[in-house]
């Protein structure tokens, strides 16, 4: 929920990392993916928050993110999970 969001919050959330297809495959995610991590830490910030779909999680895994399990949210009608990089 948008509505919630406090600029000097504890938490990041990542409310989608998307990419054109013709640019998939170059690192281009990952590197934004990073920077948000960078981002966060020189902010202060606990870590950051994102949902994603089943076969994403592995993917942020390797960032270091954790899969908290299933996501409240039903943005889509789509199942989401709620993952935690943890500074």
């Amino acid at each position: 929920n948008a509505s919630m969001h406090n600029e000097k919050g504890a938490w990041q959330m990542i409310f989608g990392v998307n990419t054109i297809p013709s640019y998939r495959q170059h690192g281009y995610a990952g590197e934004l993916i990073r920077k948000a991590i960078l981002d966060a830490k020189s902010h202060g910030r606990k870590g950051l928050v994102l949902t994603c779909k089943d076969k994403l999680i592995h993917y942020y895994a390797s960032f270091g993110f954790v899969d908290e399990g299933i996501s409240e949210s039903v943005h889509g009608n789509v199942v989401w999970h709620q993952m935690r990089l943890t500074f």
